[in-house]
């Protein structure tokens, strides 16, 4: 379910003194209900590698389209990336999380960790488009239980990511999102073995 902004600004999340230059894209709750120490449950669900079975055959279409152009056009070139285009978001962490464990790897994703707490993680995408954060976040909410949330942090990198990003709007929460909320709630439920509310 998409959420407002204040879903995650309201919150004492650390991601905010790190990356303050960067503004709110989207904000969703995760279908992943839980417990308070399901957390790490979830950072590894969201690296391990996606069968591509999940997700409907207009949802890779979209994206085997969108690589072809990142390719065809250089969008995702390494010149482009982190350490490259733009420095790493570790380089801005403070030192007890600099020095902690940044997070999992991830399996066949262009992301790279940046860091992870007891009930925050974030990781960082970068290519000619925009520098992108995927922040996921473990929450408590009204029944007592726990979900993640998951929001996605943008600076777009100048006009023609400006442009790139209104662009793709329609298609993020026509296609992209309700396949990954439902991509996301099949595996949290085969883990867990129970249903998941839609």
């Amino acid at each position: 379910m998409r959420l407002p902004e204040s879903a995650h600004t309201s919150r004492p999340w650390r991601i905010h003194d790190i990356a303050p230059d960067f503004r709110v894209e989207d904000v969703w709750a995760l279908p992943t209900p839980g417990g308070p120490d399901d957390f790490p449950r979830l950072v590894r669900q969201m690296t391990s590698g996606n069968d591509s079975s999940e997700f409907s055959v207009i949802y890779r279409a979209l994206f085997a389209i969108r690589w072809k152009l990142g390719a065809l056009l250089g969008w995702d070139r390494t010149d482009g990336g982190i350490g490259v285009r733009v420095p790493s978001l570790h380089d801005r962490l403070p030192a007890d999380l600099r020095d902690a464990p940044p997070g999992p790897v991830f399996e066949g994703a262009p992301f790279r960790s940046v860091y992870r707490t007891d009930t925050e993680w974030a990781a960082e995408i970068a290519n000619r488009t925009m520098h992108g954060v995927m922040h996921i976040g473990w929450v408590p909410d009204e029944t007592g239980g726990y979900h993640g949330q998951m929001a996605v942090l943008v600076k777009p990198n100048g006009v023609f990511g400006k442009i790139y990003m209104a662009g793709i709007l329609p298609f993020r929460y026509l296609l992209v999102y309700p396949a990954l909320m439902r991509g996301i709630a099949r595996r949290w439920q085969a883990q867990t073995g129970d249903p998941v509310a839609g």
